[in-house]
Protein backbone atom coordinates (compact mmCIF):
# COMPACT_ATOMS: atom_id res chain seq x y z
CA UNK A 1 0.00 0.00 0.00
CA UNK A 2 0.96 4.00 -0.55
CA UNK A 3 0.70 5.90 2.19
CA UNK A 4 -1.64 8.87 1.71
CA UNK A 5 0.19 11.95 0.87
CA UNK A 6 -0.41 15.87 0.51
CA UNK A 7 -1.23 17.02 -2.46
CA UNK A 8 1.88 18.36 -4.32
CA UNK A 9 1.39 20.77 -7.78
CA UNK A 10 4.89 19.07 -8.95
CA UNK A 11 3.46 15.73 -9.06
CA UNK A 12 1.20 14.10 -11.70
CA UNK A 13 -0.42 10.42 -12.06
CA UNK A 14 -0.56 9.20 -15.62
CA UNK A 15 -3.32 6.53 -16.27
CA UNK A 16 -2.26 3.65 -19.13
CA UNK A 17 -5.26 2.39 -21.33
CA UNK A 18 -5.09 1.42 -24.70
CA UNK A 19 -1.32 2.43 -25.28
CA UNK A 20 0.56 0.07 -23.48
CA UNK A 21 4.26 1.70 -24.21
CA UNK A 22 6.72 4.05 -22.97
CA UNK A 23 7.92 5.40 -26.37
CA UNK A 24 6.45 8.02 -27.57
CA UNK A 25 3.45 8.08 -25.64
CA UNK A 26 1.87 11.87 -25.78
CA UNK A 27 0.46 11.79 -21.70
CA UNK A 28 3.64 10.33 -20.34
CA UNK A 29 5.49 13.19 -22.52
CA UNK A 30 3.43 16.10 -21.54
CA UNK A 31 3.23 14.94 -17.98
CA UNK A 32 6.92 15.13 -17.43
CA UNK A 33 7.32 17.73 -19.06
CA UNK A 34 5.12 19.83 -16.75
CA UNK A 35 5.95 18.04 -13.72
CA UNK A 36 8.84 17.12 -11.04
CA UNK A 37 7.26 13.50 -10.45
CA UNK A 38 5.37 11.73 -12.24
CA UNK A 39 3.76 8.09 -11.47
CA UNK A 40 2.44 5.96 -13.31
CA UNK A 41 -0.91 3.46 -13.41
CA UNK A 42 -2.82 1.35 -14.93
CA UNK A 43 -6.41 0.09 -14.15
CA UNK A 44 -7.73 -3.66 -13.80
CA UNK A 45 -11.31 -1.91 -14.78
CA UNK A 46 -13.93 -4.63 -13.24
CA UNK A 47 -16.54 -2.88 -15.96
CA UNK A 48 -14.60 -4.39 -18.76
CA UNK A 49 -12.82 -7.19 -17.31
CA UNK A 50 -16.53 -8.42 -15.84
CA UNK A 51 -17.47 -8.43 -19.12
CA UNK A 52 -15.09 -10.66 -20.87
CA UNK A 53 -15.85 -14.64 -21.66
CA UNK A 54 -14.43 -17.19 -23.37
CA UNK A 55 -11.98 -16.89 -26.43
CA UNK A 56 -12.19 -13.13 -26.12
CA UNK A 57 -9.64 -13.81 -22.22
CA UNK A 58 -7.06 -13.96 -24.85
CA UNK A 59 -6.94 -10.16 -24.88
CA UNK A 60 -6.66 -10.67 -21.11
CA UNK A 61 -3.19 -12.27 -22.06
CA UNK A 62 -2.25 -10.27 -24.37
CA UNK A 63 -2.90 -7.50 -21.82
CA UNK A 64 -1.53 -9.30 -18.62
CA UNK A 65 2.05 -9.96 -20.89
CA UNK A 66 1.97 -6.45 -22.10
CA UNK A 67 1.56 -4.70 -18.68
CA UNK A 68 4.77 -6.97 -17.66
CA UNK A 69 6.37 -5.71 -20.10
CA UNK A 70 5.78 -1.88 -19.55
CA UNK A 71 6.40 -2.32 -15.84
CA UNK A 72 9.83 -3.67 -17.22
CA UNK A 73 10.43 -0.74 -19.40
CA UNK A 74 9.16 1.74 -17.30
CA UNK A 75 11.89 0.22 -13.96
CA UNK A 76 14.77 0.64 -16.72
CA UNK A 77 13.95 4.55 -16.56
CA UNK A 78 13.57 5.00 -12.61
CA UNK A 79 9.97 4.27 -12.59
CA UNK A 80 7.14 1.11 -12.32
CA UNK A 81 3.90 0.45 -13.08
CA UNK A 82 0.82 0.82 -10.07
CA UNK A 83 -1.65 -1.42 -10.87
CA UNK A 84 -5.19 -1.13 -9.10
CA UNK A 85 -8.48 -2.50 -9.40
CA UNK A 86 -11.99 -2.12 -9.16
CA UNK A 87 -14.39 0.39 -11.09
CA UNK A 88 -12.16 3.77 -12.97
CA UNK A 89 -13.79 6.34 -11.09
CA UNK A 90 -12.83 4.63 -7.57
CA UNK A 91 -9.61 3.35 -8.63
CA UNK A 92 -8.32 6.34 -9.87
CA UNK A 93 -9.87 8.45 -7.43
CA UNK A 94 -8.35 6.56 -4.99
CA UNK A 95 -4.32 6.33 -6.53
CA UNK A 96 -4.77 10.18 -7.01
CA UNK A 97 -5.42 10.89 -3.26
CA UNK A 98 -2.36 8.01 -1.78
CA UNK A 99 -0.26 10.08 -4.00
CA UNK A 100 -1.22 13.41 -3.83
CA UNK A 101 -1.28 14.49 -7.27
CA UNK A 102 -2.65 17.45 -8.50
CA UNK A 103 -3.46 16.14 -12.23
CA UNK A 104 -4.49 12.98 -13.89
CA UNK A 105 -3.13 12.44 -17.19
CA UNK A 106 -4.65 10.22 -20.09
CA UNK A 107 -4.72 9.69 -23.73
CA UNK A 108 -8.21 10.11 -24.74
CA UNK A 109 -10.53 6.95 -26.25
CA UNK A 110 -13.10 7.27 -28.77
CA UNK A 111 -15.40 4.72 -27.77
CA UNK A 112 -19.37 5.78 -26.54
CA UNK A 113 -18.39 3.72 -23.05
CA UNK A 114 -14.72 4.95 -22.37
CA UNK A 115 -15.75 8.85 -22.84
CA UNK A 116 -18.45 7.99 -20.19
CA UNK A 117 -16.47 6.28 -17.66
CA UNK A 118 -13.74 8.95 -18.41
CA UNK A 119 -16.43 12.03 -17.62
CA UNK A 120 -17.17 9.75 -14.31
CA UNK A 121 -13.12 9.61 -13.22
CA UNK A 122 -13.22 13.35 -14.19
CA UNK A 123 -16.03 13.88 -11.77
CA UNK A 124 -14.83 12.45 -9.23
CA UNK A 125 -11.36 13.58 -9.30
CA UNK A 126 -12.45 17.45 -9.43
CA UNK A 127 -14.50 16.53 -5.87
CA UNK A 128 -11.10 16.02 -4.46
CA UNK A 129 -9.51 19.04 -6.21
CA UNK A 130 -7.35 16.99 -9.21
CA UNK A 131 -7.63 17.66 -12.88
CA UNK A 132 -8.04 15.44 -15.49
CA UNK A 133 -6.03 16.24 -18.61
CA UNK A 134 -6.91 13.65 -22.02
CA UNK A 135 -4.15 14.17 -24.78
CA UNK A 136 -4.94 12.51 -28.33
CA UNK A 137 -2.32 9.43 -29.04
CA UNK A 138 -4.30 6.44 -30.90
CA UNK A 139 -4.75 8.67 -34.11
CA UNK A 140 -3.44 11.38 -35.90
CA UNK A 141 -6.57 13.53 -36.78
CA UNK A 142 -9.49 13.54 -34.21
CA UNK A 143 -13.17 13.88 -34.10
CA UNK A 144 -13.39 17.08 -36.07
CA UNK A 145 -9.85 17.49 -37.34
CA UNK A 146 -10.96 15.89 -40.87
CA UNK A 147 -13.94 17.55 -41.80
CA UNK A 148 -15.67 18.36 -45.07
CA UNK A 149 -15.97 21.67 -46.54
CA UNK A 150 -19.19 22.99 -44.98
CA UNK A 151 -17.87 21.51 -41.59
CA UNK A 152 -19.64 18.56 -41.14
CA UNK A 153 -18.14 14.78 -41.25
CA UNK A 154 -17.41 12.49 -43.70
CA UNK A 155 -19.74 9.68 -44.58
CA UNK A 156 -17.09 8.30 -47.81
CA UNK A 157 -14.26 7.18 -47.31
CA UNK A 158 -12.74 8.38 -50.48
CA UNK A 159 -13.07 12.43 -49.85
CA UNK A 160 -12.22 11.70 -45.99
CA UNK A 161 -9.01 10.26 -47.28
CA UNK A 162 -8.41 12.77 -49.83
CA UNK A 163 -8.94 15.67 -46.82
CA UNK A 164 -7.06 13.26 -44.79
CA UNK A 165 -3.84 13.37 -47.09
CA UNK A 166 -4.16 17.06 -47.93
CA UNK A 167 -3.85 17.62 -44.03
CA UNK A 168 -0.98 16.18 -42.63
CA UNK A 169 2.36 17.86 -41.96
CA UNK A 170 5.38 16.58 -40.68
CA UNK A 171 4.56 17.21 -37.14
CA UNK A 172 1.57 15.01 -36.92
CA UNK A 173 3.46 12.30 -37.49
CA UNK A 174 6.29 13.66 -35.01
CA UNK A 175 7.15 11.40 -31.54
CA UNK A 176 6.98 12.96 -28.11
CA UNK A 177 10.10 12.27 -26.12
CA UNK A 178 10.03 10.55 -23.17
CA UNK A 179 13.30 9.94 -22.57
CA UNK A 180 14.49 13.22 -22.17
CA UNK A 181 12.50 13.68 -18.75
CA UNK A 182 12.60 9.76 -17.42
CA UNK A 183 14.49 11.11 -14.25
CA UNK A 184 11.64 12.43 -12.84
CA UNK A 185 9.46 9.34 -13.06
CA UNK A 186 8.43 8.12 -9.52
CA UNK A 187 10.07 4.87 -8.28
CA UNK A 188 7.14 2.58 -6.66
CA UNK A 189 7.25 -0.27 -5.06
CA UNK A 190 7.63 -3.81 -7.22
CA UNK A 191 4.21 -5.14 -9.43
CA UNK A 192 1.59 -6.17 -8.11
CA UNK A 193 -0.20 -7.96 -10.98
CA UNK A 194 -2.87 -10.68 -10.61
CA UNK A 195 -1.82 -13.78 -11.98
CA UNK A 196 -3.51 -15.57 -15.04
CA UNK A 197 -5.47 -17.53 -13.28
CA UNK A 198 -6.38 -14.90 -10.88
CA UNK A 199 -8.25 -13.12 -14.02
CA UNK A 200 -9.94 -16.35 -14.80
CA UNK A 201 -7.78 -17.22 -17.63
CA UNK A 202 -7.23 -21.24 -18.50
CA UNK A 203 -4.41 -22.93 -20.69
CA UNK A 204 -6.76 -22.44 -23.74
CA UNK A 205 -6.49 -19.04 -23.35
CA UNK A 206 -2.90 -18.61 -23.82
CA UNK A 207 -1.55 -16.35 -26.77
CA UNK A 208 -1.29 -18.16 -29.98
CA UNK A 209 2.02 -19.35 -31.26
CA UNK A 210 4.36 -16.41 -32.86
CA UNK A 211 1.91 -13.60 -31.47
CA UNK A 212 4.10 -11.72 -28.98
CA UNK A 213 2.85 -9.22 -26.77
CA UNK A 214 4.37 -5.96 -25.63
CA UNK A 215 6.30 -2.84 -27.59
CA UNK A 216 8.86 -5.27 -27.85
CA UNK A 217 6.41 -7.96 -29.92
CA UNK A 218 5.18 -4.75 -31.74
CA UNK A 219 8.96 -3.56 -32.76
CA UNK A 220 9.98 -6.86 -34.27
CA UNK A 221 6.44 -7.15 -36.39
CA UNK A 222 7.20 -3.68 -37.35
CA UNK A 223 10.75 -4.07 -38.73
CA UNK A 224 9.34 -7.19 -40.33
CA UNK A 225 6.92 -5.28 -42.57
CA UNK A 226 9.09 -2.69 -43.11
CA UNK A 227 11.05 -5.37 -45.20
CA UNK A 228 8.10 -6.31 -47.30
CA UNK A 229 5.67 -3.41 -46.86
CA UNK A 230 6.49 -2.26 -50.83
CA UNK A 231 4.57 -5.71 -51.78
CA UNK A 232 1.75 -4.91 -49.37
CA UNK A 233 -0.52 -3.97 -51.96
CA UNK A 234 0.25 -7.49 -53.96
CA UNK A 235 0.30 -9.50 -51.62
CA UNK A 236 -2.19 -8.44 -49.17
CA UNK A 237 -5.65 -10.22 -49.97
CA UNK A 238 -3.70 -14.01 -50.39
CA UNK A 239 -4.14 -15.77 -46.47
CA UNK A 240 -1.43 -18.23 -47.24
CA UNK A 241 0.84 -16.33 -48.09
CA UNK A 242 2.89 -13.59 -45.33
CA UNK A 243 1.63 -10.21 -46.78
CA UNK A 244 -0.63 -8.04 -43.82
CA UNK A 245 1.69 -6.44 -41.08
CA UNK A 246 0.01 -8.57 -38.70
CA UNK A 247 0.28 -5.39 -36.35
CA UNK A 248 -3.18 -4.74 -35.72
CA UNK A 249 -3.33 -5.93 -32.24
CA UNK A 250 -0.52 -3.73 -31.62
CA UNK A 251 -2.53 -0.75 -32.75
CA UNK A 252 -5.72 -1.97 -30.02
CA UNK A 253 -3.08 -1.76 -27.41
CA UNK A 254 -1.02 0.42 -28.19
CA UNK A 255 1.89 -1.08 -27.90
CA UNK A 256 2.54 0.46 -31.01
CA UNK A 257 2.53 4.89 -31.76
CA UNK A 258 -0.17 5.18 -34.84
CA UNK A 259 2.48 7.86 -35.35
CA UNK A 260 5.35 5.18 -36.14
CA UNK A 261 2.99 3.47 -38.04
CA UNK A 262 2.35 6.03 -40.53
CA UNK A 263 5.47 7.37 -40.74
CA UNK A 264 7.27 4.05 -41.80
CA UNK A 265 4.28 4.03 -44.61
CA UNK A 266 5.04 7.55 -45.53
CA UNK A 267 8.51 7.19 -45.88
CA UNK A 268 8.16 5.37 -48.75
CA UNK A 269 7.34 5.96 -52.24
CA UNK A 270 5.91 2.20 -53.38
CA UNK A 271 2.25 1.24 -54.00
CA UNK A 272 2.60 -1.20 -51.31
CA UNK A 273 3.17 1.43 -48.70
CA UNK A 274 0.58 3.51 -49.90
CA UNK A 275 -1.76 0.73 -49.67
CA UNK A 276 -1.10 0.32 -46.31
CA UNK A 277 -1.29 4.12 -44.98
CA UNK A 278 -4.43 3.64 -46.65
CA UNK A 279 -5.57 1.13 -44.21
CA UNK A 280 -4.37 3.25 -41.22
CA UNK A 281 -6.29 5.86 -42.97
CA UNK A 282 -10.01 2.97 -43.02
CA UNK A 283 -8.74 2.73 -39.07
CA UNK A 284 -9.21 6.93 -38.30
CA UNK A 285 -12.56 6.93 -40.53
CA UNK A 286 -14.45 4.14 -38.68
CA UNK A 287 -12.75 6.13 -34.80
CA UNK A 288 -14.46 9.43 -36.47
CA UNK A 289 -17.46 7.64 -37.54
CA UNK A 290 -18.31 6.05 -33.99
CA UNK A 291 -17.26 9.56 -32.67
CA UNK A 292 -19.80 11.19 -34.12
CA UNK A 293 -22.34 8.95 -34.79
CA UNK A 294 -22.00 6.37 -31.51
CA UNK A 295 -25.87 4.52 -32.36
CA UNK A 296 -24.05 2.79 -34.92
CA UNK A 297 -22.96 0.43 -32.11
CA UNK A 298 -26.39 -1.13 -32.13
CA UNK A 299 -28.15 0.08 -35.36
CA UNK A 300 -27.68 0.96 -39.11
CA UNK A 301 -25.19 3.68 -40.18
CA UNK A 302 -27.91 4.07 -43.00
CA UNK A 303 -31.44 4.22 -40.55
CA UNK A 304 -33.36 3.33 -43.57
CA UNK A 305 -32.02 -0.39 -43.39
CA UNK A 306 -33.22 -1.05 -39.29
CA UNK A 307 -36.10 -2.33 -41.38
CA UNK A 308 -34.53 -4.93 -43.09
CA UNK A 309 -35.85 -7.93 -42.16
CA UNK A 310 -32.83 -10.17 -41.38
CA UNK A 311 -33.53 -14.28 -40.88
CA UNK A 312 -33.37 -16.26 -37.20
CA UNK A 313 -31.47 -19.17 -38.23
CA UNK A 314 -29.91 -20.64 -34.98
CA UNK A 315 -28.28 -24.08 -36.90
CA UNK A 316 -27.30 -21.50 -40.16
CA UNK A 317 -25.51 -19.28 -37.11
CA UNK A 318 -23.76 -22.25 -35.03
CA UNK A 319 -22.81 -23.72 -38.54
CA UNK A 320 -21.21 -20.12 -39.43
CA UNK A 321 -19.50 -19.86 -36.20
CA UNK A 322 -17.82 -23.72 -36.14
CA UNK A 323 -17.00 -23.36 -39.08
CA UNK A 324 -18.88 -26.20 -41.12
CA UNK A 325 -20.82 -24.32 -43.44
CA UNK A 326 -19.85 -26.61 -46.59
CA UNK A 327 -17.91 -23.45 -47.97
CA UNK A 328 -14.47 -24.66 -47.53
CA UNK A 329 -12.85 -20.65 -47.64
CA UNK A 330 -15.86 -19.78 -45.28
CA UNK A 331 -14.91 -22.69 -42.88
CA UNK A 332 -11.14 -22.37 -42.68
CA UNK A 333 -11.76 -18.72 -41.89
CA UNK A 334 -13.57 -18.87 -39.32
CA UNK A 335 -11.62 -22.13 -37.37
CA UNK A 336 -8.44 -19.57 -38.20
CA UNK A 337 -9.98 -17.35 -35.92
CA UNK A 338 -11.82 -19.59 -33.70
CA UNK A 339 -7.89 -21.53 -33.25
CA UNK A 340 -6.11 -18.34 -32.86
CA UNK A 341 -7.90 -15.02 -32.23
CA UNK A 342 -7.03 -14.00 -35.40
CA UNK A 343 -8.62 -14.10 -38.95
CA UNK A 344 -7.24 -12.48 -42.39
CA UNK A 345 -8.73 -9.26 -43.45
CA UNK A 346 -9.88 -10.81 -46.95
CA UNK A 347 -11.32 -13.32 -45.31
CA UNK A 348 -12.91 -11.13 -42.53
CA UNK A 349 -15.50 -9.89 -45.38
CA UNK A 350 -16.07 -12.83 -47.07
CA UNK A 351 -17.30 -14.34 -44.14
CA UNK A 352 -19.30 -11.82 -43.20
CA UNK A 353 -20.76 -11.09 -46.37
CA UNK A 354 -21.58 -15.12 -46.09
CA UNK A 355 -22.93 -14.32 -42.63
CA UNK A 356 -25.34 -11.59 -44.36
CA UNK A 357 -25.87 -12.09 -47.79
CA UNK A 358 -25.66 -15.93 -48.01
CA UNK A 359 -27.82 -16.68 -44.48
CA UNK A 360 -29.45 -13.76 -44.06
CA UNK A 361 -28.68 -13.73 -40.62
CA UNK A 362 -28.25 -10.02 -38.75
CA UNK A 363 -24.39 -8.38 -39.09
CA UNK A 364 -24.89 -7.69 -35.50
CA UNK A 365 -24.64 -11.24 -34.29
CA UNK A 366 -21.70 -11.63 -36.76
CA UNK A 367 -20.26 -8.34 -35.16
CA UNK A 368 -20.78 -10.09 -31.72
CA UNK A 369 -19.37 -13.16 -32.16
CA UNK A 370 -16.11 -11.44 -34.04
CA UNK A 371 -16.00 -9.45 -30.22
CA UNK A 372 -15.90 -12.99 -28.24
CA UNK A 373 -12.87 -14.28 -30.67
CA UNK A 374 -10.86 -11.55 -31.69
CA UNK A 375 -7.26 -10.79 -30.06
CA UNK A 376 -7.11 -7.69 -32.22
CA UNK A 377 -10.92 -6.27 -31.05
CA UNK A 378 -11.57 -2.89 -32.07
CA UNK A 379 -15.01 -1.74 -31.66
CA UNK A 380 -15.07 0.70 -34.49
CA UNK A 381 -12.86 -0.94 -37.34
CA UNK A 382 -15.38 -4.17 -35.96
CA UNK A 383 -18.28 -2.01 -36.40
CA UNK A 384 -17.87 -0.50 -39.67
CA UNK A 385 -16.05 -3.17 -41.57
CA UNK A 386 -19.55 -5.47 -40.68
CA UNK A 387 -21.58 -2.64 -41.90
CA UNK A 388 -19.87 -2.25 -44.81
CA UNK A 389 -19.90 -6.06 -45.81
CA UNK A 390 -23.31 -5.73 -44.65
CA UNK A 391 -24.24 -2.93 -47.22
CA UNK A 392 -25.70 -0.90 -44.31
CA UNK A 393 -23.23 1.82 -43.54
CA UNK A 394 -21.73 4.42 -44.30
CA UNK A 395 -19.76 3.60 -47.54
CA UNK A 396 -21.17 0.85 -48.10
CA UNK A 397 -20.36 -1.73 -50.59
CA UNK A 398 -23.60 -1.86 -52.67
CA UNK A 399 -26.30 -4.28 -51.71
CA UNK A 400 -26.57 -5.87 -55.07
CA UNK A 401 -22.08 -6.80 -55.15
CA UNK A 402 -22.50 -10.45 -53.18
CA UNK A 403 -19.33 -11.93 -52.40
CA UNK A 404 -19.47 -15.24 -54.18
CA UNK A 405 -17.37 -17.66 -51.91
CA UNK A 406 -16.13 -20.06 -54.51
CA UNK A 407 -15.18 -17.37 -56.79
CA UNK A 408 -13.43 -15.65 -53.73
CA UNK A 409 -11.76 -18.94 -52.69
CA UNK A 410 -10.57 -19.55 -55.93
CA UNK A 411 -8.99 -16.05 -56.58
CA UNK A 412 -7.36 -15.64 -53.55
CA UNK A 413 -6.14 -19.27 -52.14
CA UNK A 414 -5.87 -20.38 -55.80
CA UNK A 415 -4.04 -23.85 -54.57
CA UNK A 416 -6.38 -24.46 -51.28
CA UNK A 417 -3.09 -24.17 -48.85
CA UNK A 418 -4.83 -22.04 -46.51
CA UNK A 419 -8.05 -24.24 -46.62
CA UNK A 420 -6.09 -27.79 -46.47
CA UNK A 421 -4.76 -26.16 -43.40
CA UNK A 422 -7.73 -24.89 -41.39
CA UNK A 423 -9.82 -27.51 -42.45
CA UNK A 424 -7.45 -31.26 -43.58
CA UNK A 425 -10.49 -33.09 -43.76
CA UNK A 426 -10.24 -31.71 -47.26
CA UNK A 427 -6.35 -31.70 -47.15
CA UNK A 428 -6.33 -34.86 -50.16
CA UNK A 429 -9.25 -32.80 -52.42
CA UNK A 430 -7.57 -31.86 -56.14
CA UNK A 431 -6.94 -28.28 -56.27
CA UNK A 432 -10.20 -27.81 -59.32
CA UNK A 433 -12.72 -28.95 -56.51
CA UNK A 434 -10.59 -27.80 -53.13
CA UNK A 435 -13.19 -24.57 -53.62
CA UNK A 436 -16.67 -26.66 -53.99
CA UNK A 437 -15.68 -30.19 -53.02
CA UNK A 438 -19.32 -31.00 -52.96
CA UNK A 439 -18.71 -30.95 -57.08
CA UNK A 440 -16.53 -33.90 -56.61
CA UNK A 441 -17.06 -37.00 -58.41
CA UNK A 442 -18.47 -39.61 -55.71
CA UNK A 443 -16.64 -42.16 -56.93
CA UNK A 444 -13.61 -39.60 -56.20
CA UNK A 445 -15.14 -38.69 -53.00
CA UNK A 446 -14.82 -42.48 -51.99
CA UNK A 447 -11.41 -43.20 -53.15
CA UNK A 448 -10.24 -39.85 -51.23
CA UNK A 449 -11.89 -41.25 -48.12
CA UNK A 450 -13.89 -38.05 -47.96
CA UNK A 451 -17.64 -37.58 -48.44
CA UNK A 452 -19.33 -34.85 -48.73
CA UNK A 453 -22.13 -34.30 -46.28
CA UNK A 454 -20.49 -36.95 -43.96
CA UNK A 455 -16.72 -36.22 -43.60
CA UNK A 456 -17.18 -32.08 -44.60
CA UNK A 457 -20.50 -31.27 -44.89
CA UNK A 458 -22.78 -30.02 -47.54
CA UNK A 459 -23.71 -26.67 -48.33
CA UNK A 460 -25.71 -25.31 -45.68
CA UNK A 461 -27.16 -23.08 -49.04
CA UNK A 462 -27.29 -22.78 -52.24
CA UNK A 463 -25.72 -18.99 -52.76
CA UNK A 464 -27.66 -18.21 -56.48
CA UNK A 465 -30.70 -18.73 -54.25
CA UNK A 466 -29.29 -16.94 -51.48
CA UNK A 467 -28.31 -14.17 -53.18
CA UNK A 468 -31.87 -13.79 -55.01
CA UNK A 469 -33.33 -13.99 -51.65
CA UNK A 470 -30.84 -10.81 -50.69
CA UNK A 471 -31.89 -8.92 -53.15
CA UNK A 472 -35.25 -9.26 -52.48
CA UNK A 473 -34.71 -8.47 -48.98
CA UNK A 474 -33.05 -5.34 -50.10
CA UNK A 475 -35.41 -4.30 -52.65
CA UNK A 476 -37.85 -4.24 -49.90
CA UNK A 477 -36.49 -2.04 -47.87
CA UNK A 478 -35.73 0.47 -51.16
CA UNK A 479 -39.13 0.30 -52.75
CA UNK A 480 -40.48 1.30 -49.34
CA UNK A 481 -38.75 4.13 -49.03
Amino acid sequence: MIAVSEPRADAALVWFRRDLRVVDHTALAQALRAHAQVYCAFVLDADILGRIRGNAMRRVAFLHASLVELDANLRERGGGLLVAQGQAHEAIGRLARALGVTTVYANRDYEPGAIARDQKVAAGLREIGVALITHKDQVVFERDEVLTQQRTPFSVFTPYKRAWLARLRDDDLRGHEVDRFAARLAAVPPLQLPGLDELGLEAHHALPSGVVAGAQGAKRLLADFARRIDEYHARRDFPAVKGPSYLSVHLRFGTLSIREAARLARGRSSEGASTWLSELIWREFYFMILAHHPRVIDHAFRPEYDAIRWDDDEQSFAAWCEGRTGYPIVDAAMRQMNQTGYMHNRLRMIVASFLTKDLGIDWRAGERYFAEQLIDYELAANNGGWQWAASTGCDAQPYFRIFNPVTQSQRFDPQGKFIRRYVPELAGVPDKHIHAPWMLPSVDQAALDCTIGRDYPAPVVDHAQARERTLQRFGKVRRSE
